[in-house]
This record gives C-alpha cells, sequence and structure tokens, in this order.
C-alpha cells in the first residue's frame, strides 16, 4: 500500500514549553520503536492536522527526519475534548523486513436481505480484527459483505473474513462481525404502583383529618353561627333550669 507523507523536526522543548510551541504553530509529537529510544518531534500543526484528519483504518506514514525517513503506523492522537484540535500525535516505527501485529477496522458494506426485506436489526460485533503481516502486505481496513445474512439469527463471524495471502489472522475465529435480530417490541405495562403499609396508613390518615376539616367549615357557614375568636375560652354549658314548684291548692 502507498504510505501517507509527513515532515517531522527533532524537538527539544518539553512539558511546559509545549504551550507555546502550539501557539507558534507546531504539533509535539514522539516516535516510538521496539529497539530505540523515544525520538521527540514537532510537526507543522496545520499540514500534519490535514494529513491525519483525512486517515482512514491503518496507514503507513513515511515520516521524513533531516537524517532519514521512518516508515512508522499512527499509534495514538490526543485531542482538545471541545475543539478537537489535535494536540499531539504518538507515532510507532516500523522495520519492513520484520513481522508486525496490529488491528485494523472492520467495514460492513452491501445491503442484508434479512435487514432490508424481513424487518431485522443488524448488530455489531469486532469493530476491528488483530491480524499479522510485513508492513508492505498491510491494508488499511477489511470490507466485510452483509449479502450473505438472508434470515433472520444469522450472523457472520472472523472465520467469514476472507484475508490476502500474506496476511495472517489473528482474532479468535468465532468472535462475531454481525449478525440480525428480530426487533424488539417495548413492553408497556399498565400494572397499578405498589403502595407499602406504611403509605397506606399515611393516605388513611390525611382523608380522615381532610373530612373533618370539611365537616367544620360546613359547620361555620350555617347561618347565623359566629365564628369562633382566635383564643377564646371554651363556652361553659348553661345550668340546667331549676324544675318550677308545684302551687298549693
Amino acid at each position: 500500500m502507498e504510505a501517507t507523507k509527513l515532515t517531522a523536526e527533532h524537538r527539544t522543548t518539553v512539558r511546559k514549553g509545549l504551550g507555546a510551541l502550539r501557539r507558534n504553530g507546531l504539533l509535539p509529537a514522539v516516535m516510538y520503536s521496539a529497539d530505540k529510544q523515544p525520538v521527540s518531534l514537532q510537526l507543522n500543526s496545520r499540514e500534519a492536522s490535514k494529513t491525519i484528519n483525512r486517515i482512514q483504518g491503518t496507514v503507513l506514514i513515511d515520516l521524513a527526519l533531516k537524517d532519514a525517513t521512518h516508515k512508522a503506523l499512527v499509534r495514538e492522537v490526543q485531542r482538545n475534548f471541545i475543539t478537537d484540535e489535535i494536540l499531539h500525535v504518538d507515532f510507532y516505527e516500523v522495520a519492513m523486513d520484520r513481522l508486525m501485529r496490529v488491528k485494523i477496522p472492520v467495514r460492513l458494506v452491501g445491503n442484508a436481505y434479512a435487514v432490508t426485506s424481513l424487518g431485522g436489526i443488524l448488530v455489531r460485533g469486532l469493530p476491528d480484527i488483530e491480524i499479522e503481516c510485513l508492513p508492505g502486505d498491510l491494508v488499511s481496513e477489511i470490507r466485510v459483505d452483509m449479502e450473505p445474512l438472508k434470515e433472520i439469527n444469522m450472523a457472520l463471524s472472523v472465520n467469514d473474513i476472507k484475508l490476502p495471502e500474506k496476511i495472517k489472522m489473528i482474532s479468535h475465529g468465532d468472535d462475531m462481525i454481525a449478525r440480525v435480530t428480530y426487533a424488539s417490541l417495548e413492553e408497556i405495562t399498565t400494572e397499578k404502583p405498589e403502595v407499602v403499609a406504611g403509605e397506606v396508613e399515611v393516605v388513611e390518615k390525611g382523608k380522615k383529618l381532610e373530612e373533618g376539616a370539611e365537616g367544620e367549615a360546613a359547620t361555620a357557614a350555617k347561618p347565623g353561627a359566629a365564628p369562633a375568636k382566635a383564643g377564646a375560652a371554651p363556652a361553659k354549658a348553661a345550668p340546667a333550669a331549676a324544675p318550677a314548684k308545684e302551687k298549693k291548692k
């Protein structure tokens, strides 16, 4: 596969000076390798960001320094979580004559009959697979055709992927790539909410108090009834009338 090209320089600025470096239009980076010490780099921020944002899948990069051009992969990209601006890049240098293991993304292509005609739901499995190959034989992604999924519950696994002869599969063959399932119906319940004993007591008590208040309000509303004054002592009952004396005949 054809490599993407980037130009870099050796960097001496570290830690606290990285903010000023970025303000000057430079992107800090580091290049790692299996048998060398990490190398601090800086790139033109605008050009490097444009190139890295265009990369799809796993791609070899020709990283040009003053001393030589190094074959590398983008290992990690750190971004500003608000602006999505690239803040730092980790590269990994590879040896063209040495086998390497790398993960490459899986892209689902085509249409599954079980989805388009039978109303099934497509469930994604592995987003990428691990392979082993020489850097020169690397492919950026693996395309998997959905056409064989003609019935509900049919699935595609890693074993169904066909790789070029010079690429070895490392991922487990039984791992799922995609599957079609039935569409699930949302269950709607009409059951009454459960009420615990304590809540019943509170409700019953509140109901009695409410009924009592309504009774008092009804009594106060009768014509001729004087409203009770706040703080007034309760009225005493009138003494019973003495029986009338019988007249002597």
